[in-house]
């Protein structure tokens, strides 16, 4: 017979429940960070939960209707995510993730021309520079960084630090209209290649 455990397979209800009602994640890349967004979905019961980076922002356990949308923040500048909840046919649903009022699809290529991203790693550490091209804000692993702006001959200097590392990123203009001002992070006076999002 059995040793005592009644029911060896599952845990607990409530994970297997989670694991039937997930509906649909994604990774959304902001100055701060890549923030993971889960979704769930009974569509039996109409429960709605929205998870960010592993903690519930909303939870609903009862909904009669099942289609609508669920507004809520992500990261440290608490920008605005609506996931809209739509009928395809029958008891099939959509999902769709909106940063800002944009699709998340439209919002990252907004943002690849309004952001620059650089991926370095430095004394066993990884670390994730991002410049806000607009404010000139300058992030690293999700904190914004004291920076010093400063007037060279050919552009301007953005000084920050990472550790003990002397860190500036340079702004000189590309000579073209389209392509505008050009970003370089140089990190102990070696250049760092941008990294795509």
């Amino acid at each position: 017979m059995a040793s005592g455990d009644d029911n060896p397979i599952f845990e607990d209800d409530e994970s297997m429940e989670k694991m039937t009602d997930l509906v649909a994640v994604w990774d959304v890349a902001l100055s701060d960070g890549i923030h993971k967004i889960e979704f769930e979905h009974g569509t039996t019961s109409g429960k709605r939960v929205v998870y960010v980076d592993g903690k519930e922002k909303i939870r609903k356990e009862w909904m009669f209707k099942l289609v609508g949308k669920e507004t809520f923040t992500v990261g440290a500048a608490e920008t605005k995510a609506t996931i809209n909840i739509d009928a395809v046919t029958g008891f099939a649903y959509e999902y769709t993730l909106e940063i800002n009022g944009k699709s998340l699809k439209k919002y990252m290529e907004n943002r690849s021309k309004t952001t620059n991203t650089w991926v370095l790693h430095l004394d066993g550490q990884d670390f994730r520079v991002v410049l806000e091209k607009d404010t000139m804000d300058v992030w690293c692993n999700g904190k914004q960084m004291e920076t010093a702006g400063e007037f060279v001959d050919d552009g301007t200097e953005t000084h920050f630090s990472l550790g003990k590392h002397d860190c500036y990123i340079k702004a000189v203009s590309s000579g073209k209209r389209r392509e505008g001002i050009v970003h370089t992070l140089v990190v102990d006076n070696r250049e760092i290649p941008e990294t795509p999002e």
